[in-house]
């Protein structure tokens, strides 16, 4: 990210961008950003939009040959297209691409292996984008409150993540709704975001599966039947359920040869945020029983599915089973 801001600053581009990973919101910005500098503001005459599969790759060729009109530059903007996990013309187009034109890739996975992949790295830039670290998403969070005259104490701030996630989208969301009802009010307080912002439905999991571990078992009983009330479906439950499990039975594997924070969230695909709670919850289970928790969450959904087991009690078994 830091290179592509260099770029901007400078007026200064590569003929090709890649951006990939699961934070939607930095993958908009910069989209965006690059989209603006390119263009200096122009028309959309020099502008090209490709989404999906099944993209014609003869057609984006043909635009990119194309001169561009009244201005230096011409961008052609390819999003979620799969391209870098399958075999295509363009990773030997992009090597000769003409002077001015340039191809912004915005994509949710990549295959690094793909020819595709490796021709960007070479002439162009590539920037994982899987979300900000703690420290680097409290200070963008600050930063946002600051421009509305707003404060929040450190606790209150992460008492505002613990609810909304570490989504940066749903962030932004959340915090225009309490810049809105708290008014003219300088500081937030948990109080305002318990009336106000809405808890994610993996953060619930996340509470859920700190209460089984914990052995509150009303307390992650409530969570569930709250769950429900939202209606989440209970396989979409124990789906979520049987992630986190092997989500915390990864991080445990990766802490027990001491890797740092960095290489477990590259591993695991867990936002920099995030790893650090999963460490925490998975000191309170021992890698047999993380192991014996998914072959359970297995079982019940091999049972649901064959019609030996209600989905609603299957789910609810299997709280009370690693709650007690």
């Amino acid at each position: 990210m830091r290179t592509i801001k260099e770029h901007i600053k400078l007026n200064t581009y590569k003929p090709v961008y890649l951006l990939y990973g699961e934070e939607s919101y930095l993958k908009n910005l910069y989209k965006n950003k690059l989209k603006e500098g390119i263009l200096l503001g122009s028309d959309e005459m020099n502008y090209s939009h490709f989404e999906g599969k099944g993209i014609e790759i003869n057609k984006v060729i043909e635009i990119a040959e194309t001169l561009p009109f009244f201005s230096d530059r011409r961008l052609i903007m390819i999003e979620n297209s799969g391209l870098f996990k399958a075999q295509n013309d363009l990773a030997d187009y992009i090597k000769r691409i003409p002077e001015g034109t340039h191809i912004v890739f915005v994509e949710s996975e990549v295959d690094k292996r793909n020819r595709l992949f490796k021709a960007v790295k070479d002439i162009g830039v590539i920037s994982e984008m899987n979300g900000l670290d703690e420290n680097n998403l409290k200070l963008w969070i600050t930063s946002i409150l600051d421009k509305d005259n707003k404060k929040i104490t450190g606790n209150t701030l992460m008492y505002f993540l613990n609810k909304s996630g570490t989504d940066m989208e749903n962030i932004s969301q959340e915090l225009e709704k309490l810049i809105c009802y708290t008014m003219e009010r300088e500081v937030i307080t948990s109080e305002d975001i318990d009336e106000i912002c809405t808890t994610q439905i993996s953060n619930k999991i996340f509470q859920m599966i700190d209460a089984i571990a914990s052995k509150k078992q009303s307390n992650a009983l409530s969570l569930y039947y709250d769950l429900l009330s939202l209606r989440e479906k209970p396989m979409s439950i124990l789906f979520l359920i049987t992630r986190h499990f092997n989500m915390l039975y990864q991080v445990k594997e990766l802490e027990t040869v001491r890797v740092n924070n960095t290489v477990i969230s590259q591993r695991t695909g867990l936002p920099p945020f995030a790893v650090s709670k999963y460490i925490t919850q998975s000191k309170n289970f021992s890698p047999i029983i993380l192991k014996e928790a998914l072959n359970s969450c297995a079982d019940i959904e091999e049972q649901v599915k064959t019609g030996r087991l209600i989905d609603t009690m299957g789910v609810e078994l299997l709280i009370v089973k690693y709650s007690s």
